[in-house]
């Protein structure tokens, strides 16, 4: 029989919980204070997100402590008398208990800066025409249905169909707790090979498409942009296979020239709510790169991980002559790959977060 309240007290240490009961204390005694609300946006907005990270965090422990001590009851019965059905409902509860420690040993990791935001995604096709870009709309597509099951919201903000088939280009937001978390995990290239559906000949193919994520930043973090950096412009939105999405030039295009980011919007057939969804992803940009930036100065082999190049995939995807889906940086390897393009990809985020490799 498993000792559960050892096991409890060392989960207690592992997570720290003392040490986050007490800055939470500490946090919520700053929040009441009477002059807390003349403080600075930025500061009342870091303060309140912490608070609500904190208190989900410990609201999640007192959940699993409640489920031990209901665990601690049923087996000390089961070692008093056999019981069929009271031993199933404890095996399921002991796997309910697994589960909870699991999903706080991943809540755990996510403790950077940004880790708790919303995330942008932008997934690109590589070289090679029609079949990239079906590629790129088997992950686009992956991504979705993976935020449809984890209850996001999912907002598309620019799409750029390929000519024949699939993407050259989405972008979109994800919202939800450790949406960025999360799918930092997914930054790099992806290979497919497989049968391609575009050869006569029915010969493989080896495809490739880049993922990137930016956390989404509100407006209480301050990205100083300087408004004669940018150079805005405006064109007709265009539908797939070339139709006009409106008559109007209400597609936006923003670069900012000192950095040669690049971002466009034309999901809205509005010009100004199109520049506003752009301006949000400029910002988002930004402010990774310059997190980048300070995490590249204080350790260049991160730095080094998290670059992107076509000949450095992250993971592979196979559909023939076998199925496999491996993740080349924690060598996670599942049989399964449709189930994987229908987006359940929890394990390698896991293990990606797990190993420490983003």
């Amino acid at each position: 029989m498993r000792n559960w309240p050892a096991a409890r007290k060392l989960s207690k240490g592992i997570f720290d919980i003392a040490a986050k009961q007490s800055r939470l204390s500490e946090l919520s005694t700053i929040a009441a204070a009477e002059d807390f609300w003349n403080q600075p946006l930025s500061e009342r907005t870091a303060i309140l997100k912490e608070t609500s990270v904190l208190e989900g965090f410990i609201q999640d422990w007192t959940h699993l402590c409640a489920d031990m001590d209901e665990l601690d009851s049923g087996l000390l019965l089961l070692a008093e008398e056999s019981d069929e059905e009271l031993l199933a409902e404890q095996e399921a509860l002991a796997e309910k208990v697994e589960k909870e420690v699991g999903s706080l040993e991943l809540k755990n990791l996510l403790g950077g800066e940004s880790d708790a935001n919303d995330a942008i995604m932008l997934v690109h096709s590589g070289a090679g025409g029609t079949e990239a870009n079906d590629w790129a709309a088997m992950l686009h597509r992956m991504y979705l249905r993976w935020a449809e099951e984890h209850d996001y919201k999912v907002e598309e903000l620019d799409f750029q169909a390929g000519e024949e088939a699939g993407i050259k280009s989405a972008l979109f937001s994800i919202s939800g707790a450790f949406a960025f978390g999360n799918l930092k995990t997914e930054v790099g290239v992806h290979r497919l090979v497989r049968i391609s559906p575009f050869d006569a000949n029915k010969r493989r193919h080896t495809s490739f498409a880049s993922v990137f994520v930016y956390p989404d930043i509100d407006d209480s973090i301050e990205v100083e942009i300087n408004e004669g950096d940018l150079e805005i412009d405006t064109y007709r939105a265009q539908g797939a296979g070339g139709q006009h999405i409106n008559t109007t030039d209400s597609a936006v295009r923003i670069t900012h020239v000192p950095t040669g980011i690049v971002v466009q919007c034309q999901s809205e057939r509005s010009q100004h709510k199109n520049k506003a969804s752009a301006m949000r992803v400029l910002r988002a940009r930004l402010y990774e790169k310059e997190r980048e930036e300070r995490e590249a100065e204080k350790d260049r082999l991160n730095a080094q991980k998290r670059q992107i190049s076509w000949g450095s995939q992250i993971r592979s995807y196979v559909l023939h002559p076998y199925q496999m889906v491996k993740d080349h940086r924690t060598d996670t390897e599942v049989s399964a790959a449709s189930r994987v393009l229908d987006g359940d990809i929890d394990l390698f985020i896991e293990q990606a977060l797990l190993q420490k490799v983003v």
